[in-house]
């Protein structure tokens, strides 16, 4: 079966599928646009799974990223449940998984990611979950009501979120991070150390160091998990959150070229003809991240790069350079951070832990390159200007909460002002 020819065909219809659907569009491109996603779901937020989705306070329909007739009045055309298995690149065809043909003048590809599953044994058992997409929280969610206690693999945001939601409905959750600290890949050890201890304050209790050996299970069902050394942990559900591989095999295997995701230059061209990628699993340079090729798995990107590729589908294309920024609400905690903290040398702590709203400036070489903002939505604010000038503040100055942020930029040096 061939379909029409589609001028941009997007693979993908999560944030950065559907944003760039709705950029061409809002930017008044005329051609002919289909959306593919390979979920049965219209487009929708993922951000909420591991929050208050899964605790049940926001209903499937207030995820929607837009009504569900905005598609046809847009005339985007919005294909569920196809996923592409191969793509044509000299002829411009894309194969879905049932051999349907899809052809297009230019495809952008926004396939996200997978998430990853743990490789040893009893890793199939029921009752062990991921939470990547809204049917698999539905899953999780329909398994709750029937379970005292859920452990959770993995020590990052989505985990340490999940973690959050079910103490407050009254499971006992255990957190199981391999690493010597919760958030090592993203953050500094000081607000480790604060989420630990908060998490520990509400009775989640957390396993650092811990080497995941099996998964036990009894007539087929989780029963706990099996720590190197021979402990168990009991659990009667097992939430698995160690990451995501990124969806990129039919781009690999026609020839793009990528080692952690599909590499994209500025513009988020792929090295195929006439194809982009965006989101999780686009590979690009970022000056925030001094230059190195990194994938961002944030909403954040995931928008910003659907408008860059938007904008050089239409003839004006601009360079990706967005500074990075991310989210996250644990109990009455919010998050939020901005710019990438990777090889800082330094971190200045500005307040008190202790009173929960306080901010972390972490420093490169004496410039500013992220902060992580606890309950301090001025700092988070005002620091994005410290992070986009690369800064140099001296660390007694930004130590000094009750100094604004914004003001620090007036003293910059004049090599910073030339």
């Amino acid at each position: 079966m061939k379909t029409d020819l589609s001028d941009v065909l997007i693979v993908g219809a999560g944030h950065g599928g559907a944003q760039c659907a709705i950029a061409l569009r809002q930017a008044g491109f005329a051609g002919s646009i289909t959306l593919l996603g390979d979920e049965a779901a219209l487009p929708y937020e993922r951000p909420p799974l591991s929050k208050d989705y899964l605790s049940g306070e926001k209903p499937p329909e207030r995820l929607l990223i837009r009504p569900a007739g905005f598609w046809g009045e847009r005339q985007i055309d919005l294909v569920s449940g196809c996923r592409i298995a191969s793509i044509d690149a000299a002829a411009h065809v894309a194969i879905d998984a049932e051999g349907g043909a899809h052809p297009y003048r230019q495809l952008v590809w926004a396939g996200g990611g997978a998430p990853r599953r743990l490789n040893c044994e009893g890793g199939t058992l029921g009752g062990v979950h991921a939470i990547r997409t809204l049917a698999d929280v539905d899953e999780l969610r329909a398994e709750l009501h029937g379970a005292a206690s859920v452990a959770i693999i993995g020590g990052g945001y989505i985990g340490l979120e999940a973690a959050a939601v079910l103490t407050k409905l009254g499971k006992r959750v255990t957190v199981i991070e391999a690493l010597d600290r919760v958030l090592a890949r993203v953050a500094g050890e000081p607000l480790s150390r604060f989420f630990e201890a908060e998490h520990r304050a509400h009775g989640v209790d957390i396993r650092l160091d811990a080497r995941v050996e099996t998964l036990d299970g009894d007539k087929g069902r989780i029963t706990g998990v099996r720590l190197a050394g021979g402990e168990v942990v009991a659990a009667d559900i097992v939430i698995v959150a160690i990451g995501i591989d990124p969806a990129v095999g039919p781009l690999i295997a026609a020839g793009a070229a990528g080692a952690n995701g599909v590499d994209v230059d500025d513009c988020c061209r792929t090295s195929l003809p006439d194809i982009f990628a965006i989101g999780d699993c686009a590979a690009h340079h970022n000056r925030y991240a001094g230059g190195a090729r990194i994938r961002l798995e944030s909403v954040q990107n995931a928008h910003d790069q659907a408008q860059t590729v938007a904008s050089a589908i239409l003839g004006h294309a601009t360079p990706y350079d967005a500074v990075p920024w991310f989210w996250s609400n644990q109990y009455d905690l919010k998050l939020q951070t901005i710019g990438l903290s990777h090889g800082f040398d330094e971190v200045v702590t500005r307040g008190e832990p202790a009173s929960r709203s306080f901010s972390l400036v972490y420093l490169k070489q004496g410039q500013v390159i992220a902060l992580d903002c606890v309950n301090a939505v001025r700092d988070y604010v005002q620091g994005r200007a410290l992070v986009t000038a690369g800064a140099r503040i001296d660390p007694a100055r930004l130590a000094d909460a009750t100094t604004p942020l914004k003001t620090m930029l007036a003293p910059l040096d004049a090599a910073q002002q030339e």
